[in-house]
């Protein structure tokens, strides 16, 4: 295989300890860290001529179209202030289409807008085809192709043998909405139901003929319910159901010949794993299983029909599986790791003709490369890189780590240690992720992880109690444990970096952002003589203030959710506030957020902010009006990070302890 940069990275262990020694806080620009990639996710067209590709542009993200021949752009799409492309897909050698979203900070989740936007490669019949921004055919034409709706819509199906029609997941806007299947005509916009399912927010699968078979879904009680039907017109029939099984089962596909469906099946103990359901008998056998990890990605077969084929599991390092090893894809995307050494290797799309594919790599020091792969010359072209200013061979290397709860229970996470360091006595960041319930700190790269790291600093990223990836009782081992036993997993972790040597133990400072913001006040609280300094950005710091926010939406859904994973004891939040506790800290504090944040309101911060300094805390606080969940402004982010920084120098220093 032909690729200089692939080869330039077998140099890599060698030349990372030639490095220079971690540099201060102060000497650290981090402009490149936090200048968006270039591109985020990208296709290539069935017939090979074009790439599209989602662009993050400043407060918003827009899609481009670049001709294969040139490079040049052929055609773009955007639309306001805070709007996002929450995915797309080629629907035919020249036509695409994309979901709007609304993104109200770098942190906050795309929240679909309902609408789906169809364009052209050459830049033509760009229109709003579903959705409240619809434009109509006028009030003098009888028959209406499509009209402004209050729903959102989602791919289901792109029917690649069908270049004129897709199938949509559609539903109305509330969160316990019953949704529905349809056929969407992706020229005129025009739909046909297709499927309904009784139970509410279902997502549906199709087989191999574009057929509606499978539906998942959850009432207001959020058990998962599974239904299945023979073909078109057919009863649906309940396959599981959580409230009587205790396990929740999510389809992933087809195989080839529509024998057999395969689920995501979780356990009471253990890891998620991969169930074939035989559709005729109506059977299961497990497939495929980890000994520690639930299966992070599923890998389909790129060619042909798209039948799960194996996983990729993300079990410290990643590592693939098949359960269908014989499969001329398996043994590619096995090929591809083998050139790739070192590196996570996904073919993001594929001809139609199966000859050329787009392969993306990414690793824990390389936030993405993609390469035109040619399948029959075993050849590889570097296209496109997420971030070409950024060097892999200069970035930190990250390290999986493994311990021990108080109560037993195994943790995993990672560490990343600045590049040329020792490893030893080290000022640290321990830094919790958000969420926090299935949300997961991986190898891959991370950009505050590469910024703190050259600065100076080890940061340990802990998979704590609650986080995904590793079962169902690991995840509701952390139901009501704010402030408790998760809190109790990120002070384990900080004190087994000391003994195992790697923090000094008089520099050490816990920082977070949404959920990592609550539980780096709350580690200062409990914790006060273990962390020389906390931080919190876009923060939740009173519990009660956040279940009043849940149990007020109006979603039967949202309030079960909070009374399962925050709890509903009054005294309790109160008592796990860490606005409440701040009498307790003694590290000094730094606080930041948004005023249009919609997930972490700006009073979280403003009442934590005057509880610390009520107390006699030393607090510094930064707040920008026009931000949301997660600053998106590059002077905005220089600032904060900026800051953040000269705090971080000031109370831990950045040299390695002598």
């Amino acid at each position: 295989m032909k690729c200089s940069r692939v080869v330039a990275r077998v140099l890599g262990a060698v030349l990372a300890g030639m490095g220079l020694a971690p540099a201060s806080a102060a000497q650290v620009d981090p402009e490149p860290f936090l200048r968006r990639d270039e591109f985020r996710d990208v296709q290539l067209s069935p017939d090979g001529r074009y790439l599209a590709a989602v662009m993050p542009l400043e407060d918003r993200a827009g899609l481009v179209i670049l001709r294969m021949s040139d490079m040049k752009m052929s055609a773009s799409f955007s639309l306001g202030r805070n709007t996002d492309i929450s995915w797309f897909s080629w629907v035919g050698p020249e036509r695409v289409l994309l979901g709007v979203a609304d993104k109200f900070g770098l942190l906050a989740e795309p929240m679909p807008t309902g609408e789906i936007v169809g364009l052209d490669a050459d830049g033509g019949g760009a229109e709003v085809l579903v959705g409240q921004r619809v434009v109509s055919a006028g009030a003098g034409t009888r028959i209406q192709p499509k009209k402004p709706e209050d729903v959102w819509a989602r791919l289901t199906d792109d029917l690649p043998a069908d270049a004129r029609n897709v199938i949509l997941t559609v539903g109305s806007f509330g969160d316990d909405a019953y949704t529905r299947a349809e056929r969407m005509d992706v020229e005129s916009g025009r739909r046909q139901q297709l499927a309904r399912v009784p139970v509410r927010r279902a997502d549906f699968t199709t087989d191999h003929q574009g057929v509606v078979r499978l539906a998942t879904g959850a009432d207001g009680d959020n058990f998962s319910k599974l239904y299945h039907r023979s073909g078109d017109g057919a009863e649906w029939t309940l396959l599981n159901d959580e409230a009587q099984s205790r396990r929740r089962e999510i389809p992933l596909g087809f195989s080839a010949d529509g024998a057999t469906a395969y689920l995501l099946t979780d356990h009471p103990q253990g890891p998620d794993s991969i169930v074939a359901w035989d559709v005729a008998s109506g059977r299961r056998s497990e497939v495929l299983r980890d000994d520690n990890a639930d299966p992070y990605e599923i890998v389909y077969a790129s060619h042909g029909p798209r039948e799960p084929i194996g996983a990729v599991f993300m079990d410290g390092l990643p590592r693939t599986a098949f359960f269908k090893p014989d499969h001329p894809d398996a043994q590619l995307q096995q090929m591809l790791e083998r050139s790739f050494k070192g590196e996570m290797v996904r073919i993001t799309s594929r001809t139609a003709d199966g000859r050329l594919a787009l392969v993306l790599s990414t690793s824990d020091r390389n936030s993405g490369d993609f390469f035109l792969f040619d399948i029959q010359a075993r050849s590889a072209k570097r296209l496109l890189s997420r971030r070409e200013w950024l060097d892999p061979l200069k970035m930190a290397q990250t390290r999986p780590v493994a311990l021990q709860a108080r109560d037993g229970l195994a943790l995993h996470g990672y560490l990343t240690v600045p590049p040329g360091s020792s490893g030893r006595g080290l000022p640290l960041l321990l830094l919790p992720h958000g969420g926090p319930y299935g949300i997961q700190d991986t190898w891959e790269f991370d950009d505050e992880a590469q910024l703190l790291a050259a600065a100076g600093y080890a940061v340990l990223r802990l998979n704590y109690r609650g986080s995904g990836g590793y079962g169902r009782a690991f995840q509701q081992a952390g139901a009501r444990q704010w402030g408790l036993a998760m809190q109790d997993d990120l002070t384990d972790a900080t004190r087994w970096a000391i003994a195992q040597g790697i923090a000094d133990p008089r520099r050490i400072c816990i920082y977070g952002a949404s959920y990592g913001a609550y539980a780096a006040l709350m580690g200062a609280a409990r914790e006060p003589d273990l962390y020389r300094c906390a931080a919190g950005y876009v923060g939740v710091y009173d519990l009660p203030l956040r279940a009043r926010a849940l149990t007020t939406h109006g979603a039967r859904s949202l309030e079960t959710w909070a009374g399962e994973w925050m709890g509903s004891d009054p005294a309790l939040l109160q008592a796990n506030s860490p606005n409440r506790l701040a009498d307790r800290i003694k590290a000094p504090v730094f606080l930041a957020a948004g005023g249009e944040d919609q997930i972490a309101p700006i009073e979280h911060t403003r009442m934590m902010e005057a509880a610390l300094k009520e107390a006699g805390v030393p607090v510094q606080s930064l707040y920008y009006a026009n931000e949301g969940h997660g600053f998106y402004t590059q002077p905005h982010l220089k600032e904060y990070y900026g800051r953040l920084l000269a705090f971080l120098g000031v109370h831990l220093g950045s040299k390695p302890a002598d």
